[in-house]
């Protein structure tokens, strides 16, 4: 039987910049009970910018906290549970504007949140997007992940490395005391649209830290936008 329902939202104009990364970096990341997952022998981690909205926390909607930006440093792991392979995200650190959201998200899921002033730009014509900038502020610092997109928005190819980023519908945790936490997430199949530029401007060092500096510090490997949709997110189990 499915968990009860944590929150809901639409995550819209997911910019995802993917970096090609050396095992041992994430070994000391990778939660108790989950392996790396593999696309093509390569491993990955992503930066991830989009727009939430519509939030309702256990179906009731925050005053002031229901629309805004999220940034977040992630990669990809797996899991084999009830004969089925759990293919799941796991977050570094991941970024929003209101500290109330940090607090929920650090108390409830330990998940590596921070505050921090944040903005976005989505520049579209109709209903085709041309380009998204996520920024936010650290330490005095203006930082920016952007893309541009190439040609109409087209559904996933199986096999694909899109398919492989966004097609993870659950996620863990590690905890304080060594357990970890699953939780399912729930949307539709994104299209997604070709990135005809993308870009990262970032004080990665401080932010993420040196192991990971040198990695995001290069061009991405692959980048795309992902339109989004309505999602869902189950309370969370311990393993």
């Amino acid at each position: 039987m499915p968990a009860s329902v944590f929150l809901t939202a639409d995550w819209r104009w997911l910019a995802m910049l993917n970096y090609e990364v050396d095992p041992g970096i994430l070994a000391p990341f990778v939660p108790a009970g989950t392996e790396l997952d593999f696309w093509n022998g390569k491993t990955f981690v992503s930066m991830v910018g989009f727009w939430f909205q519509k939030t309702r926390v256990r179906g009731i909607p925050i005053p002031f906290h229901r629309n805004f930006e999220e940034v977040n440093l992630r990669f990809y792991v797996r899991r084999q549970a009830n004969h089925e392979c759990r293919r799941a995200v796991v977050f570094i650190k991941e970024l929003v504007p209101r500290f109330a959201i940090a607090w929920a998200a650090r108390t409830f899921y330990n998940e590596n949140y921070i505050a921090l002033p944040m903005s976005h730009r989505i520049e579209k014509t109709g209903d085709e997007i041309k380009s998204v900038r996520y920024s936010w502020r650290f330490h005095g610092r203006e930082n920016s992940l952007s893309l541009a997109t190439h040609g109409n928005a087209q559904p996933l190819r199986t096999g694909s490395e899109p398919e492989f980023v966004t097609e993870h519908y659950w996620g863990y945790a590690a905890q304080r005391d060594g357990s970890t936490l699953e939780y399912q997430v729930e949307h539709p199949r994104w299209r997604v649209w070709e990135a005809q530029e993308a870009g990262l401007d970032c004080d990665t060092a401080n932010l993420y830290g040196k192991q990971f500096s040198e990695v995001l510090g290069r061009q991405p490997a692959s980048a795309f936008l992902a339109e989004g949709s309505a999602v869902t997110v189950r309370k969370g189990v311990r393993l």
